[in-house]
């Protein structure tokens, strides 16, 4: 059994603690990507972005950033908001608040900004405290589940989708794994929003 809405507790504390929804009475939704960036994905969701010419926020991977600069290079060319995701990914529920900040700020050397998204969703009070006066937290309202191996392609779609609402925060993966399943999913979501006369904006740190 999965998710696809964070738990009650993370949504009783946006916005004013960490976002999962913007605020919005507007047809406004929030496109992220999470993990990359990466040849074999990103590029394929920059593609797909300029065709829509919408614009979006990647949570990078500080080592990603390291080893491609030259993706997330285009990632910012192509005026896309760009958020921290750890150096290495962690898990927050398996390193102590002092790792976890040195790892996300280690990921801070190779770009900056204000955006923060926990790998996983997963922090602790301890690592929330350490790191909020630095950055903002932001979670989603709609996890696609694309990188989840019994999740079909046409189950990502039926997620974003079923759960589109304005303000909303929705995650897809420009990574290996969930390659097939987001190129799949997130075109059909775009066209489907557009076609409901939703429009795509980036976020950012005021939100």
């Amino acid at each position: 059994m999965y998710a696809v809405r964070p738990p009650w507790f993370y949504r009783a504390l946006s916005p004013h603690y960490l976002l999962c929804r913007v605020p919005s009475e507007s047809k406004v939704a929030y496109l992220t990507f999470d993990d990359g960036p990466v040849p074999e994905a990103t590029p394929d969701v920059l593609d797909i972005l300029a065709r829509f010419n919408i614009k979006a926020t990647f949570f990078c991977v500080g080592d990603n950033v390291r080893k491609h600069k030259d993706i997330f290079e285009r990632i910012t060319a192509d005026g896309h908001a760009v958020g921290n995701h750890s150096f290495n990914h962690l898990s927050g529920w398996k390193t102590s608040p002092g790792s976890y900040y040195n790892n996300v700020m280690k990921c801070r050397e190779f770009f900056d900004s204000k955006l923060f998204r926990p790998p996983h969703g997963r922090f602790t009070p301890g690592q929330y405290f350490v790191l909020r006066n630095d950055f903002r937290f932001v979670l989603w309202s709609v996890l696609t589940m694309d990188y989840h191996h019994a999740v079909s392609p046409e189950q990502c779609l039926r997620n974003a989708r079923e759960n589109l609402e304005p303000g909303a925060i929705i995650v897809f993966h420009d990574s290996i794994k969930a390659r097939e399943k987001m190129l799949y999913a997130m075109p059909g979501f775009i066209e489907h929003a557009l076609g409901q006369g939703y429009r795509f904006e980036a976020l950012s740190a005021g939100m």
